[in-house]
């Protein structure tokens, strides 16, 4: 993958077991083996309960590979060597940006980089060749609810190690250290938890390609490559001529992680065009989301059940 964080993903043994969720209303009981559509709570008395069953579930499972954690978020620090190489370029060249504000950018980068990361492909496309989604399309929730619990439970999990690496970059380049306003960091808060929706709901969507093959996960590939270059992960949107980036601007990608690295750090950008961009990226992978499930739902077998 380039950083290795997803790849981990696709261990096994690294599954958690699927949480056993609070009792429901025999209204609520669980449809018939031959129905492939789940029931879901009907309140938000319920829906506020499982909830907070799966997020407690999978935090309390993730607490229990804090290693790893360390290890995913060590495995993220490509945005560390860029850092330098456009730092150093930046002595010499003119690119707009000065070397501490590419110090910052690529710092915020990490920071956009660990609140996107996502794997839901690679456990998908492993549910549907063992045939597990089975099981889960006989419970009173959407097998998605199950994932999501799982991303949310392991970004609270991996905050004190994010906040440690951050704290060690500031005592290696004191030059580079800034308090960006509440202002701005209530900014990025709201880009970044909007990134990891549409880049949680982009993977979730290209993972509805499971259904009709075994290797969903090698879109996922070329897509991280157009991703990678892209999204501002290489190098700042700013930086592109300017032909490009004005078509860059209409995909996805610099949405994920340069629109919230660039916020943080006080470049330039449009709020009205981009959360507007990311609203409606959504829009389109979730409507295309829906359709490719109902379709593979008629397609599923339960292979390896």
């Amino acid at each position: 993958m380039g950083d290795g964080e997803e790849r981990v993903r696709t261990q096994a043994s690294l599954t958690p077991p699927t949480p056993t969720l609070p009792p429901l209303p025999h209204s609520l009981t669980p449809p018939l083996p031959h129905s492939p559509t789940p029931t879901h709570p009907h309140t938000v008395k319920q829906l506020l309960r499982v909830s907070k069953s799966l997020l407690v579930t999978y935090y309390a499972y993730m607490l229990e590979y804090r290693a790893e954690l360390l290890l995913w978020a060590l495995s993220g620090s490509l945005p560390f060597i860029l850092m330098g190489v456009w730092s150093e370029a930046a002595q010499k060249v003119n690119f707009g940006l000065s070397s501490i504000e590419f110090s910052r950018y690529f710092l915020a980068v990490y920071l956009a980089r660990q609140l996107t990361v996502v794997w839901v492909i690679w456990d998908f496309e492993r549910q549907i060749v063992d045939g597990k989604l089975s099981f889960l399309l006989l419970q009173p929730v959407d097998p998605v609810g199950h994932h999501l619990a799982s991303h949310i439970a392991e970004r609270f999990a991996r905050l004190p190690f994010i906040f440690g690496l951050v704290v060690l970059f500031f005592l290696l380049y004191p030059g580079a250290f800034w308090l960006p306003s509440l202002s701005t960091m209530v900014l990025f808060a709201i880009s970044g938890i909007c990134a990891f929706a549409l880049q949680f709901l982009i993977q979730y969507t290209l993972a509805m390609f499971a259904f009709w093959t075994e290797k969903a996960s090698s879109i996922q590939e070329v897509w991280f490559l157009i991703h990678l270059f892209l999204s501002g992960s290489i190098a700042p949107i700013e930086i592109f001529p300017a032909e490009i980036r004005s078509i860059v601007r209409w995909t996805p990608f610099p949405y994920i992680i340069n629109f919230p690295a660039s916020i943080l750090t006080g470049l330039k950008v449009d709020l009205v065009h981009d959360f507007g961009m990311m609203f409606i990226w959504g829009v389109i992978f979730f409507a295309l989301n829906r359709w490719l499930w109902r379709k593979g739902l008629q397609q599923y077998s339960g292979m390896g059940a």
